[in-house]
């Protein structure tokens, strides 16, 4: 049988769950509300996995578990922090010095590494939800617009609106006032997209090649198409963004657990 590993990232909003080969290659993987029950989701999630993809429970060979839930994953070996995950899954796909910005639901993460993919540096946003996914929640239910709808709304926009405030609640004031003097809806969004860039640029210089990952730009890639706005540079993203943290701990889980980053 082929060897398979499991990497399971835990969040606060959502679980994502990886299963990779032993070339790296992700070929299964699913997303799911986290929900209470943290070790009943991540079973759930692998249990899926396996159904839907022919595979056998005795091909997993190795899993760790990350982020915010990893300690309630039961079925998994060992568990790792999403900021040593994330930064394993983005350097795979783009090894050398690269500074990582991740935009969760609940934080936001700048983690650099150097050409060999051991951190230098690290800051996370722990005390306001602005600039995370669930400041772009907040916003929508404000809104009364589905948030799988701001992408392409904002894509419309043509006027720039800069938003003064970065508390969520003094936003969401700001943003419906602006709404009531007559600006339209995409412009807003575009405006709120804005203000997350700007927050994290506040948190620490970004220097170097720019790699973006986590759930906002999963759903939002003109957010990166703004940060290169800003930085007067090109920016990469992965090819599952969202996966990252997962699919670091899935790479670790094929090296036994061993930490080089």
């Amino acid at each position: 049988m082929t060897s398979l590993y499991a990497g399971f990232d835990l969040g606060a909003s959502s679980t994502k769950v990886v299963v990779i080969d032993s070339n790296k290659k992700i070929i299964a993987s699913t997303i799911s509300r986290s929900g209470l029950d943290y070790s009943e989701t991540s079973k759930m999630c692998l249990e899926k996995i396996l159904d839907e993809n022919g595979l056998l429970k005795d091909q997993i060979k190795g899993s760790v578990a990350s982020g915010y839930g990893r300690s309630m994953v039961d079925i998994a070996d060992k568990t790792m922090t999403e900021i040593s995950c994330h930064a394993k899954g983005c350097y795979n796909y783009f090894p050398g010095e690269i500074t990582i910005v991740d935009i969760g639901a609940q934080d936001c993460k700048i983690i650099k590494l150097d050409k060999d993919g051991k951190r230098t540096e690290f800051k996370m946003n722990r005390k306001c939800a602005a600039g995370t996914g669930a400041f772009l929640e907040e916003i929508s239910a404000k809104l009364e617009i589905p948030l799988s709808d701001f992408n392409s709304m904002a894509e419309k926009s043509t006027k720039i609106v800069e938003l003064g405030a970065y508390c969520t609640v003094f936003t969401s004031t700001e943003i419906l006032d602006k709404l009531r003097h007559g600006l339209k809806a995409e412009d807003v969004i575009m405006g709120v997209f804005r203000s997350v860039v700007k927050r994290i640029l506040e948190m620490d210089p970004l220097n170097g090649d720019i790699v973006l990952s986590g759930g906002v730009i999963h759903h939002n890639l003109l957010i990166a198409r703004i940060f290169e706005e800003y930085l007067k540079k090109p920016v990469s993203t992965p090819e599952a963004p969202q996966l990252m943290g997962a699919y670091g701990a899935a790479l670790y889980a094929f090296m036994g657990g061993q930490v080089v980053a």
